[in-house]
Order: C-alpha cells, then structure tokens, then sequence
C-alpha cells in the first residue's frame, strides 16, 4: 500500500486512537505493525474478528484483561533453567490469572448461534494452570515479600525468629528500664544496627556497658552497643535469617520449575491473550465511532451510505453518500472553499484502509466495498523550499508517480487537480490527466474549481459531477454532497451579499463569455429544481411517516379490542362451566344422599330427598340446555347445507338452539322454534348441532378435580368391619376418588384370616372403575392392604 496516501490520509492517526484502546504493551504491538492488505479472503477473516470482539462487547460488557505483562524474558530464562525472582513471578501468576478469567469469559453462557465466533475459539485455547497460579500467589505476597506459608519450613524459620526477637526486646527492655542503666542510656529505645538489636549508650558511659560497639551517631554523644547478654541470641536470629534466605531461594526455585514445565503453553496463552487484546481494540474503536462492516465485493466499486470521516466529531459532522464503480469510474466534485470536498476524498480513501485493515467504518447498513491493490492520493500543499519546488511541480511530481504506478486495482484521488497554474493550461491537464484514468477503468476521484472540468464530466461517458451544496443565503455551506449536479460558482452571489456595488457585479458579468452566462444559468436552474425537489421529498417523507403512524396506532387499538374480546368471552365460558359442574356435583350429592336413605329405610324423608334430585336434575338440564361450549365468533364458518325439519342447530348471533321447522326457502331463510319461539333465520347464521357426538362427550368428558378432592383420602380402612358392610364402604369410597381424579388408592383390610381380603379381591374383578390390584408390597403394608387402580 503507498506509504504517502497512507500518511496524507492520517491513517496513522486512526491506529493511535487503536492503540488507545488496548490494556497491554504486547496488544498495543499488534497496532503497531497493523497495515492494510489487498487479499479479499485475509480482509474478511480480520473484519470477521472485530465483529465476533463487539458481538461480546455488547452482551457481556469489556473482557477483563488486567494482569497482561510482557513474560517473554521470563519464559526463556526457566526454559535454561534460571531461578526467577518474585516480581517475575509475581508476573507469571497475573498472567495465569488473567488467563483463567478470560477463558471463563469467553466461553460461559454463549448462545448457541455463537459456533464459529473467532475469540470464542480463542478462548477455548487458552489453558488454565490453577494449580500454579494458586501456588504463586500463596507464596508470593508482594514484590519484596514471601509468605510465611509458602512453606511448613519458612513458617517454622519466622516462628523462632519471632521468638528470638521478642526474647532479646524482653531482656533489652528490661535493662533500660533499670536503676543502674537509666542515667547512662541516651534513649530508653532498643534500636537495630545491621540486623542486631543494640541500646544507645552516652559516649561518657559507653565503659559500663559491656558488648560490642557497632554505631556511633554522627554527634558522637550517643553509642550503639550489643550487650554481651545477648550476643548469643543475636547470633542464632543471624543464623535463621541465613536459613530463611535459603528456604526462600528453594521456594522460589520449586515455583521457577513449575513454570518450566508449562512455559510452552504459557507462551501460547500469552500470544492468545496479546491477539484477543488487540481485538477487542478494535471492538471498542468500532463501538465508539458507530461501525459497522459493510458488505464485501469482489469488484473494485464503492458504495457509501451515510459515511461520517472517523476523525471528526459524529454529532457534528455531515453523512455523505457516494457510488464509484458503478456507472462512472472518475467522480470529478466541485463547490466553493471549506465546503468539505477534500473531506470528501479523505472519508473514501480512509474508509477503504480501514476496511483492508479489518477496522469497521461508521457508514449505514447497505454500503458496499471492493477491495483495492493500492490507494494514492494527491491531497494538500506539499510546496518543498529545500528542492525549489512550486506548489504546482510537487503537484505534478506527485502525479507522474500515481500515473506511473496505478493499475486498474487501484482507487486514485485527486485534490485540486491542475491548481497552481494558468487556468487555462490547468484544466487542459486535469482533463487529459482524468481522460488516462478513465479510459484505464481506474476508480478515480478529484477536486476542482474549474468550470472546464464540469463541462468535461457532463460531456463524457464514465464520468460523473458532484458538488459541495452552499447556502447562499447564509453564506456557509452544508457540507451535503450531491452527486450528478455540477457545482455552481458563487462568487457574484456571495459579492451581492456581502454589499458589493452592483455596478461592478455587473461590469464583471459583461466580461464573462455568453457561453459562460448561459452555462452559470443552466447550473443555477438545476439548483432551483434541485432544491423544490427536495423540499417536496421531505413534505411526502413526513406525511408517509405521519401515516405509518397512525396505521400502527389502528392496528394496536384493533389488536387491543380484539385481545379484551376473547379474554371476556374465555372468562363467560369458564364461569358457565363453573355453573354447570357445580350443578352436576349437586345432583350428585342429592343421589347420594337418596342410597343412604333407601339404605335407612326412610321412607317419608326418600320421597322429600327425591323431589329435590329431580329438582336439581331439571335445573341442571336446563343449565346444560341453554350453555354454549364456545363463546367465541367464528369466522368462515360452513354453511350448513341440506338442513331437515327436526334438525338441531346454534343460532350463532343468539348463541342459542334451535330445532328447524322447514327446509331452507330460495332466499336461504329457515324457520326454526327456540323454546316456545318461532323465527326464520339466514342459514348462514346457522351450524348444525351433532347431538349424538354431544351426548358421547358429556358421557367421556373428564371431571375436574376440586369439589370433593379435598374430602377424599388416599386410603380406606375397613378393619373390624363385615364383609358385606366393607363391600359398600369400599363401593362408595372407590366412586367418591373417581369423582375426585385419583388414579391409584389403598385399601387396608388386615391380614387376620383373609376373608375380607378375599372378599374384596372379588368384588374388584368385575368392578366398572377398577383397572388393576395387587396386594401390598414391602414397605406399603404387605398382605393387609391391597392397592387398587383407577380407571
């Protein structure tokens, strides 16, 4: 890729905001050797990574990547088996830890669509080493200090030193504390010289103490001795201490072997890590800037929707939309100074380095681009003192180089193309120089102010013009780009607001050639109309979503209504239900209640008892006469046809039965009788009423659990009962738990002489409602109870 379009169009300045991103030293590498490539297949391979990293940035949040450090050194010297120090170590362990986090982060609660994801295969190479990583870290406290339960020994070694230590304060304390050494000691302090525990002594009283002398302050008053009463305590901390750094040394020796013997896969994590760090980089950069990756084609075209220049502020900065490739190869954009034409040049080329470096770019969903071999760029003022070189020659420099070079692969753009010379002779060169490019089928791009090169684009095939919009009421452009309508010159509109003479403006316009009159007025219709067009685009765009609106809100209101229609209609039928199984149960009751009275013989209260049965049967025939099994309205329903006198049929408006009278009349109108009321009806509101499929579900219709069931146990016991009293107990018990839905239930007849047992056993074989039984098995009672199924 050419160095200076890479420079010109400040890629460099997008790969600092890169490496901003990054948490490690090593991620920050992979940015810095980040360059754009031209192979379509390695392109998609990196986009595809930054879309797998913001995939995870945007359902789990940032990976946790503290703890990355460069270990590389560290690795190497284990692998010739150096002893490592703690910080390096200390190191080693964060690595390992970070590791093991981010493994769990990759790879715990993924959807399974995620199959493929690039740092969800990352994640599950890296290995976790916890066994290690926990042996570091209780070793290791802090980059100068061990743990004294890195070992029983070291435990031991600090223990007795403390010991030690404690004793000498003792004996110290209690010298300085004394009569005798009071008025010759400086301090009543127990300080330390070297690793030894000395008193301050006056230097006129230094005599009286015997010990070893080992300071003196720097006044000369004050002495430091080591009594002789406890030189020999001294002398054994000394020796620990000697034998605490040997321990240390083997601790650290022993953690350096464990890291030997994974530093290969260390090194692999390490890589895996630095990789997935410079990943999620580039998430970040593509969350913060609105990315996206666009789709890639196989042609070098460029199709760009919404696309806002990353370096600019995006709140700020005015989308552009632009086609190159498609049906013109040279785009050639004209407008007034600052209007954000050479922005323009410098989002497209940005935008295809990004691309080719697997960087997303903030465009809108819908952009296309090709994939390009190379990108030049002719942008800015590169006017040299050193080589005496005009603006124009290093212009010029610059573009025998890009016609030396450029193929058809390659994406060319131009900025002030044939400025700095004679007008005339400068646009006769920009035009043959765009006539090579174009000719060539090269994607090319150039600014310009010269109205020959307007002319030159609308005249010529595979050419097109674009322009900077100005608003001349304001003075200011829209930075808006508008691609097939050539910018007009401004200067006398401009001149006019800013209150120059209107003799002069006219006196300049006399001098302008009638073709250029007429040329600047054809330019400033197609403004005019442009601009009505618009203004008309934006009034149907606003009624169109104004009416999508009020559409949506019709269709909520219709969705609502009909929601609120079928839960009252599910709420009537689950009460009528309610109705008629309470009624059922009544009657139910009302039959049993008749058994026990026949069984009493009581005949003055059988016929009361009766009465009400069959007071209560009525009510429920009437409740099930008039109860409809569906509320709901039915749509497209069929047409009943061939309907007889004496069919049964469900007036549908009225949701109630009918008996049909006569024979559908020519008009389709059938006189049916509801109760003691005769009407005719359209057969359409009308369905036919299969009474004996009715009668079959009423039959088989499964009773609900709740009227009895909490009555009902889930044993019966009969002992001490006769055989013909147990034979109804349990006649009534077994009805009682069908009503009631239970499946299985005991019964507990003992074991005793086994004629209740047998008795039962018998009357279970030809009973309607038992499915099976069998006696008890152990733990359930064994041979004294018999457990029964319910059909």
């Amino acid at each position: 890729m050419n160095d200076k379009a890479i420079r010109v169009l400040e890629f460099d300045k997008i790969k600092k905001m890169l490496s901003e991103k990054t948490v490690s030293a090593l991620g920050r590498t992979f940015v810095d050797a980040l360059t754009p490539v031209s192979d379509f297949y390695q392109v998609e391979a990196m986009l595809k990574e930054t879309s797998d990293a913001l995939a995870y940035l945007w359902r789990k949040g940032g990976a946790p990547f503290g703890g990355i450090h460069d270990i590389r050194g560290s690795v190497k010297r284990v692998e010739i088996g150096s002893v490592l120090n703690i910080p390096e170590l200390l190191k080693i362990g964060d690595v390992l830890r970070c590791s093991r986090v981010i493994k769990q982060f990759l790879t715990n609660d993924i959807p399974v669509e995620w199959e493929g994801n690039t740092a969800l295969e990352s994640g599950r190479q890296i290995q976790s080493f916890k066994q290690v990583e926990e042996a570091i870290s209780n070793a290791i406290i802090s980059e100068e200090e061990i743990s004294d339960h890195a070992s029983p020994e070291l435990f031991s070694i600090r223990k007795a030193i403390r010991q030690k230590q404690d004793g000498i304060k003792d004996k110290l304390s209690s010298i300085i504390r004394s009569e005798q050494f009071r008025k010759i000691m400086q301090d009543a302090v127990v300080t330390l010289r070297g690793d030894r525990y000395v008193i301050p002594v006056k230097q006129e009283y230094k005599s009286q103490v015997p010990g070893l002398i080992h300071d003196i302050s720097s006044s000369g008053a004050t002495v430091f001795i080591e009594p002789l009463a406890i030189v020999e305590a001294n002398n054994e901390i000394k020796a620990l201490l000697i034998r605490e750094q040997h321990e240390i040394e083997r601790i650290l020796m022993e953690l350096s072997a464990r890291v030997a013997e994974i530093r290969v896969e260390l090194a692999t994590n390490l890589e895996i890590l630095s990789r997935l760090d410079f990943m999620f980089a580039k998430a970040k950069l593509s969350r913060d800037i609105n990315g996206i990756s666009p789709k890639l084609i196989n042609q070098r075209k460029i199709r760009i929707k919404q696309g806002r220049h990353p370096l600019l502020d995006r709140h700020d900065v005015v989308p552009i939309d632009i086609e190159l490739g498609y049906d013109f190869s040279t785009l050639v954009i004209t407008g007034p100074n600052t209007g954000g034409k050479t922005v323009t040049l410098k989002t497209v080329g940005l935008f295809v380095l990004m691309l080719q470096a697997g960087l997303h770019v903030p465009v809108k969903e819908g952009s296309e681009f090709g994939i390009f071999k190379n990108v030049f760029a002719d942008i800015g003022d590169e006017q040299s003192i050193e080589q005496s070189l005009s603006t124009f020659s290093s212009h010029m420099k610059n573009i025998v180089t890009i016609l030396k070079e450029a193929d058809e692969e390659s994406l060319v753009l131009f900025d002030e193309l044939g400025a700095g010379t004679d007008p005339t002779e400068g646009a006769a060169l920009a035009m043959a120089i765009l006539e090579r490019f174009t000719k060539r089928q090269i994607c090319t791009m150039a600014t310009t102010h010269y109205s020959e090169l307007k002319i030159y684009a609308m005249t010529t095939q595979n050419v097109q013009n674009a322009c900077c919009e100005f608003d001349v009421e304001t003075l200011k452009p829209t930075f808006r780009l508008l691609v097939g309508i050539p910018g007009k010159s401004n200067a006398f509109a401009i001149s006019n607001k800013l209150g120059l003479d209107q003799y002069i403006i006219q006196r300049a316009r006399e001098f302008l050639t009638q073709d250029n009159i007429q040329f600047e007025d054809v330019l400033s219709d197609i403004e005019k109309n442009r601009t009505q067009a618009e203004r008309e685009k934006d009034a149907v765009r606003t009624l169109k979503s104004e009416i999508e609106k009020l559409k949506n809100e019709i269709q909520k209101e219709k969705d609502r209504i009909s929601k609120e229609k079928s839960n009252i209609i599910a709420k009537a039928r689950e009460e009528a239900k309610a109705v008629i199984l309470n009624a059922r149960y009544e009657a139910e009751e009302l039959l049993e209640n008749i058994k026990e009275l026949v069984k009493q013989g009581s005949a003055a209260n059988y016929e009361k008892a009766l009465q009400e049965a069959r007071a209560g049967i009525r009510r429920l025939d009437n409740l099930e006469g008039s109860f409809v099994e569906s509320y709901e309205v039915h749509e497209n329903l069929e047409i009943p046809h061939d309907l007889k006198p004496g069919e049964s049929v469900l007036m549908l408006n009225l949701n109630q039965r009918a008996t049909v009278l006569e024979a559908p009349d020519s008009d389709g109108q059938v006189m049916v009788q509801a109760g003691i009321m005769k009407v005719k009806v359209n057969i359409s509101q009308l369905k036919r009423v299969d009474e004996q499929k009715e009668s079959i579900e009423k039959i088989h219709r499964v009773r609900i659990k709740g009227v009895k069931a909490s009555d009902i146990k889930l044993e019966l016991d009969i002992r001490g009962l006769n055989v013909e009293e147990a034979l109804d107990k349990v006649d009534k018990y077994i009805d009682d738990a069908v009503v009631s839905g239970l499946h299985e239930v005991t019964i507990i007849h003992g074991k005793g002489t086994g004629t209740l047992r047998k008795a039962i056993h018998k009357h279970f074989r030809n009973h309607s409602h038992v499915e099976t039984y069998r006696l008890g098995s152990y733990g359930e009672g064994e041979t004294g109870v018999t457990i029964v199924e319910l059909k």
